[in-house]
């Protein structure tokens, strides 16, 4: 059996993607569930969060979000039996690689998949479901009558991000990065109340936001990044189109929640300021806190039981690209971890 894993030669230096031989599988553990993959979704692998967390090694496994059958299960797991369909992620610190025919998982990090649910979709969809639901589930409380401002919609986290809100009675603001990507918000049904084109620069989201709400600012943002200096300092082209850290601050409601995946962030006392005076708070998105503790496990579980049963429901309908087969995986890997890819990658067996 191959598998793909990534390695990094030295700090800085470009990943390389190589399909390795797996030696035979260890026996199936106590709590561990052997699952045939059918299908694995590819995402980008934080190098620096798993540095941080002491988990980086040589060869690291590529692929977390899997969906398969059940082939085998220990003698104390009690969730599932074989020829069950299931899907999950993978932790963090897993030896395996996703990108395998078979691979060992504990119980506590898979779910059963829904007949209904395709392979693809629940793969594809798992991750960015985990996203949404912990931005505005825990960090946020979304409501019915809430104002929610999702940056950049029609990314794979952003569909999921906007059809979560909208299912919870929310009114759906969203940012698009192209022509293309506003045009896709605007087929997506629920209709979004507002679609913000910023890719020609011109647009002040901020006015925007504060026009459609009628001055009282949006509840919830959900960032894609943000602008920390002026537009001089700022050297991709894609920082362009990000909104400045105060745009953000002047267009938030009283008693608003910021969101944010600037894990850089930097706020200067004017910006500390003004959030007090609304009464705001600032969270960071990092779904990998589910993995890295096992303290919310129920939880954790809960959420991806709900996100098939909306993908089952089609309160769900991720952005996905069509099925890629596993020959054309490494390939597909090095775009992924480019941010070249608009749409979900997902490899079917």
């Amino acid at each position: 059996m191959k598998a793909l894993y990534c390695q990094q030669n030295s700090s800085g230096e470009e990943m390389t993607f190589i399909f390795q031989e797996r030696e035979n599988l260890p026996p199936t553990g106590d709590n561990d569930v052997k699952v045939q993959v059918r299908a694995c979704a590819l995402s980008w692998i934080d190098t620096k969060l798993l540095s941080e967390v002491k988990l980086e090694k040589e060869l690291l496994p590529v692929g977390r979000e899997i969906s398969g059958v059940v082939l085998e299960v220990g003698r104390k797991v009690s969730f599932f039996q074989p020829d069950d369909e299931v899907a999950g992620i993978l932790p963090l610190d897993s030896e395996e690689s996703g990108l395998c025919e078979v691979v060992l998982v504990h119980e506590h990090y898979l779910v059963h998949k829904p007949e209904k649910v395709c392979w693809v979709e629940a793969a594809g969809t798992v991750r960015d479901g985990v996203r949404a639901y912990t931005a505005l589930h825990y960090l946020s409380q979304v409501s019915p009558g809430k104002t929610v401002l999702v940056m950049d919609g029609a990314s794979p986290f952003g569909t999921i991000a906007i059809q979560l809100a909208q299912h919870r009675g929310a009114k759906v603001i969203s940012t698009a990065y192209s022509l293309e990507d506003k045009q896709y918000l605007e087929r997506l049904r629920p209709a979004v109340a507002r679609v913000i084109d910023v890719s020609n620069g011109k647009i002040d989201v901020a006015e925007s936001c504060l026009e459609e709400t009628g001055g009282l600012g949006v509840d919830i943002v959900v960032d894609a990044g943000v602008k920390l200096y002026s537009a001089e300092d700022e050297s991709t082209s894609k920082s362009q189109l990000l909104p400045h850290k105060h745009d953000i601050i002047t267009l938030l409601g009283v008693g608003g929640n910021w969101i944010t995946t600037e894990r850089n962030l930097q706020l200067d006392p004017p910006d500390s300021h003004s959030l007090f005076l609304k009464g705001a708070t600032v969270s960071f998105l990092n779904e990998e806190i589910w993995n890295l503790s096992n303290i919310e496990q129920g939880k954790y579980l809960c959420i991806l039981e709900d996100i098939m049963e909306k993908l089952s429901s089609s309160v769900f309908r991720p952005q996905l690209d069509e099925p890629i087969p596993l020959y054309e995986a490494k390939v597909s890997m090095e775009i992924v971890q480019k941010n070249q890819a608009r749409k979900r990658q997902v490899i079917q067996f």
